[in-house]
């Protein structure tokens, strides 16, 4: 029966499907020669990235240089200056374009990748051609002229290949940073006056490494994003990502609204994987999208689903789009701890999705799959559980307190053992033998501890005994090759990213944001607390408004800047701007990451800019904008849970000041208990139909049960109680609904 479970589209239709919407995944078409070069060369790219992370990263400045003197070569390559159709279609050789690509791309990304390794070859000096430029310690603060000239193309080119892979928005914003930077003492306002720096000090201060391009921004995606990016994909086409749909068939498909439910929970498994909203869109919607719409779910309603349930993915442990492992690095913590801190958190956005999944299955009269349209779950796993190895050899290393590039290495090497060798053909036996050498050599010198190194063993000897169906080293070259393309744009963005984290670092602007925030919102709180302030609720005293208004305002300027950037760069730039202004306003330092975190990614399903749910209409043939409202509104979990865990931080769990076992269940079930009440308002049915003033009188309940107040939860029961009551009459008098079916 395995079949009937797989997508209806194949490999090359999702490719084209993601292309569609996900603009950085949108080249031109190369000449046959060209195109082989950049597929060799990007095959090399990730090979050269699985090396260092097993054997050793060179020092920061040589391998940043590295990292982005590929992405110079590929997307100048590939990438065309304008994004029209005439640009992307093939185009015979002439004198000024080579294999379709400009005279022009070719000099810029040379241009590019000397920038990039200027600085490895000028670090200890340089003496070329009558230049005598000292090493990089002594040029610090004064730089050579040779650094300022390689440095403006550091930066123009910079912003040119994000504006390429990801359009104009990211740059532009960039932009505004750099006018900031150099234009301080004209500023209109006095509060952002500031003494301003010059062009030779601003390139000084984004070249050199520490801040700028070469900061930490660069240094984490070159070391760790980019590797779980590839492991992402390599895992998903060797068999993971079907296993994880046909466990979600068996854990929720027979349940009411089935198909629905089967896409919140393979969505969720897919997530821990995948740092791609729509990467996870397209992949489990090709499957889930056309069973929902067949078992009875409005199309728009359909994709929302699939949009809402894919985008919960950047928020859920343990990648989280790669934003764990940058959030562990700024806040100098151990990865466990965001990984627990995040997992409360993401439930309380899928038991959103999966509430309104279901009752609004209910309004529709919606049932699951039968028991003989569902695989058999000793099936799934026999045949499948050597798609879990990667993943387990990954988890353990990374718990086991190894860095999360050793175990993207292992899980990158567990990926290639378990799908690509074979006893069958013996040439390949080389991969586990290199493997299991590599085990005993990290035993050996001690960077492995016994323990590790036995489950590593154990784990990779088992992953050379299923029978299953083993792909060709043409196929992993394949998968090496777009998993380079799904990490172009994040490289870009986060080299980019590093230039507002430069002048933040320069001008202190982030600072100066924060208090314009707080003023503003003392200046509406002082207006509202002379209307409302009588009303004898905490909530309604004006230092209690004022900062609910500063956090409402924040949110709003996230998911604004958030639109359609890649998770990791849009996780640093908004931590660099926003974390200031929830400082000033008492939130612990961990709650302003998450907090910001989760409210950029929300633009992934916001219209009008939400390309998941683009996406998920594309395959569910329905109105964009629709789709988009739909997803927002299944998205009502992960809307409201940052507002509790900055005024409730025991959810987080891993703030000791904060936790206490009480408040952990009080606020985590109340606020359960709330997001499931407003599921019933948005999808109109409880135990029976709502109407119009039961619904608002439920989403009210909801809301004062989400508030982690005790007194609000009392009041939030007094308000649900006529609601029950009125539900429980109805039923009474009619019991037998008649189903309500919505086009």
């Amino acid at each position: 029966m395995a079949e009937e479970y797989k997508p209806d589209l194949t490999q090359a239709e999702i490719d084209e499907l993601e292309k569609k919407f996900d603009s950085s995944l949108v080249t031109r078409e190369n000449s046959p020669v060209i195109a082989k070069f950049l597929y060799w060369f990007a095959v090399a790219f990730a090979f050269y990235h699985i090396y260092t992370a097993g054997f050793g990263t060179p020092v920061e400045h040589v391998h940043m240089g590295i990292h982005l003197s590929g992405l110079f070569v590929m997307i100048f390559a590939a990438f065309p200056f304008m994004r029209s159709q005439s640009a992307l279609e093939y185009k015979e050789n002439t004198w000024w374009r080579w294999g379709n690509v400009p005279v022009y791309d070719w000099v810029l990304a040379a241009v590019g990748v000397m920038s990039s390794l200027y600085l490895t070859l000028s670090w200890n000096g340089l003496n070329w051609f009558g230049l005598d430029i000292s090493e990089q310690a002594l040029r610090q603060g004064d730089p050579h002229w040779v650094d300022i000239v390689f440095g403006t193309a550091l930066v123009l080119l910079v912003l040119e290949i994000t504006r390429r892979a990801l359009g104009y928005i990211l740059p532009m914003i960039i932009c505004v940073f750099i006018a900031y930077a150099l234009l301080g003492p004209v500023m209109p306002l006095q509060i952002l006056k500031h003494p301003g720096v010059d062009w030779r000090q601003f390139v000084n201060n984004m070249y050199f490494p520490s801040e700028g391009i070469f900061g930490v921004t660069l240094w984490v995606v070159s070391t760790v994003v980019f590797h779980f990016v590839l492991f992402g994909v390599v895992a998903q086409r060797m068999g993971l990502g079907q296993f994880f749909i046909d466990n979600a068939m068996v854990l929720a498909g027979k349940y009411t609204g089935g198909p629905a439910k089967v896409s919140v929970v393979s969505s969720a498994f897919f997530g821990t994987i995948s740092g791609s909203s729509i990467a996870n869109t397209v992949s489990t919607g090709s499957l889930t999208i056309p069973n929902m719409k067949k078992m009875g779910y409005p199309a728009h309603f359909a994709g929302g689903v699939e949009a809402a349930s894919s985008a919960g993915g950047q928020i859920t442990p343990p990648i989280m789009g790669a934003a764990s492992f940058l959030m562990a690095e700024f806040l100098e913590v151990p990865y466990t701890t965001i990984v627990i801190a995040a997992l409360v958190p993401a439930l309380m956005h899928y038991i959103g999705v999966m509430s309104i999944v279901h009752f609004t299955a209910k309004r529709l009269g919606l049932k699951g799959y039968t028991k003989d349209q569902l695989p058999n779950f000793v099936q799934i796993w026999k045949n499948g559980w050597y798609t879990v190895m990667p993943l387990a050899a990954l988890l353990i290393t990374l718990f086991s307190g190894y860095s999360p590039n050793m175990a993207a290495f292992m899980g990158l090497m567990f990926c290639i053992v378990v799908g690509f060798t074979s006893f069958r053909k013996p040439l390949t036996l080389v991969v586990p033998a290199g493997m299991m050498t590599f085990i005993l050599w990290k035993v050996s010198n001690g960077s492995f501890s016994s323990t590790l190194g036995g489950v590593m063993a154990g784990l990779l000897i088992m992953s050379m005994l299923h029978r299953a169906k083993r792909y060709s080293f043409k196929d992993l070259f394949d998968s090496f090759h777009v998993g380079v393309g799904y990490a172009l744009a994040v490289g870009a963005a986060c080299a980019a990213v590093g230039i507002v984290v430069g002048v933040i670092n320069t001008t202190g602007v982030a600072f100066r944001l924060g208090f314009m925030v707080t003023t503003g919102a003392r200046d509406m709180a002082e207006f509202l607390y002379a209307i409302i302030g009588w009303i004898p609720l905490e909530i309604f005293q004006q230092a209690a408004m004022q900062q609910f208004i500063s956090l409402v305002l924040i949110a709003i300027a996230c998911i604004l800047m958030g639109a359609g950037l890649p998770t990791t760069a849009l996780y640093i730039m908004l931590v660099s701007v926003a974390q200031p202004a929830l400082a000033q306003l008492g939130v612990p330092v961990l709650a302003t990451h998450m907090f910001v975190l989760y409210y950029g990614v929300i633009s992934e399903i916001t219209p009008p800019v939400c390309a998941s749910a683009y996406a998920a209409a594309g395959i569910a043939g329905a109105d964009p904008f629709k789709t988009g409202v739909s997803a927002f509104t299944l998205g009502i979990g992960k809307l409201m849970v940052p507002m509790v865990f900055v005024y409730a931080p025991t959810m987080l769990i891993v703030l000791p000041e904060y936790f206490t076992i009480w408040s952990f269940l009080h606020v985590s079930l109340t606020s359960a208990l709330g997001i499931f009440m407003i599921a019933t308002a948005v999808s109109g049915y409880f135990l029976e139909h709502l109407n119009g003033v039961w619904r608002w009188v439920m989403a009210i309940a909801g809301l004062l049960m989400v508030a982690p107040s005790m007194s609000s939860n009392i009041v939030a029961l007094f308000v649900l109680a006529p609601v029950l009551m009125s539900q429980l009459n109805i039923r009474k008098t009619n019991p037998n609904p008649v189903w309500i079916k919505v086009n």
